[in-house]
C-alpha cells in the first residue's frame, strides 16, 4: 500500500508542476481538478447505483468465506470516503466504522451517500494550484490530487467487486445497463 501511494504521488508531480507553471482563466482554469472531479462523479454514481441495485436479502452475500459481504463492501467504500477526503479537507475527520456497524441496505446506502457528500467538498473546492499541495497520507507527503485520484481508483476497485456480486446474483451492473440514447 505504501509503495502504491508513493508511486502514485511521485508520478503525479511532473503533471502538477506543468499545470502550475501555466496560468489559465475561464472554464478550463483548473483542468486537472476538473477531470478528477468528473471521474469521481462517475465512480460515485456507479457505486451508489450498484448498492441500490442489489436486493436487501443479498447484502449478506459473499461468494467465498474469505471476502467481504456485499454490505461490507458498501460500508468499506463509505468509510474510505472519510479516510481519503479528510486528508484533503484537512479537518481530521475519522472513518465512522460503517463497515463494522451497519448491515441494513437502507442504513448502508444512507452512510454511502453521507460519505460521498463529505467527499464532494474535497473534489468541488479543489483548484489545480491546491492540487499540488502536499499533505500527510498514510505517513507520506502526497499531493492532494494524488489522494483524490487514489480514492477514485479505490472506488472503482470495489465497484469491480460489486459487479461480480451482482452478476453472480443474475443482475446487470449499472455500468452495463443500456443507457438511453441521446437525440442529436
Amino acid at each position: 500500500m505504501k509503495k502504491l501511494v508513493l508511486f502514485v504521488s511521485l508520478s503525479s508531480l511532473p503533471v502538477l508542476a506543468q499545470s502550475n507553471a501555466q496560468t489559465a482563466s475561464g472554464p478550463n482554469a483548473n483542468p486537472l481538478s476538473a477531470a478528477n472531479r468528473h471521474m469521481y462523479a462517475m465512480t460515485k454514481s456507479d457505486v451508489l447505483n450498484a448498492a441500490e441495485e442489489m436486493p436487501e436479502e443479498n447484502y449478506a452475500f459473499k461468494p467465498v468465506a474469505t471476502v467481504r459481504t456485499f454490505g461490507q463492501l458498501v460500508g468499506h467504500v463509505a468509510d474510505a470516503q472519510y479516510e481519503f477526503c479528510a486528508a484533503v479537507v484537512g479537518d481530521g475527520k475519522q472513518p465512522p466504522g460503517i463497515e463494522k456497524s451497519k448491515t441494513s441496505k437502507a442504513d448502508l446506502i444512507q452512510a454511502l451517500k453521507d460519505g460521498f457528500a463529505y467527499c464532494d467538498q474535497a473534489y468541488n473546492n479543489l483548484t489545480d494550484a491546491q492540487a499540488a499541495q502536499l499533505v500527510k497520507f498514510f505517513g507520506h507527503d502526497s499531493p492532494k490530487l494524488t489522494i483524490l485520484s487514489f480514492n477514485v481508483a479505490h472506488n472503482m476497485e470495489h465497484y469491480g467487486n460489486m459487479v461480480t456480486y451482482l452478476r453472480i446474483k443474475g443482475l446487470v451492473p449499472p455500468s452495463s445497463q443500456q443507457q438511453p440514447s441521446s437525440s442529436q
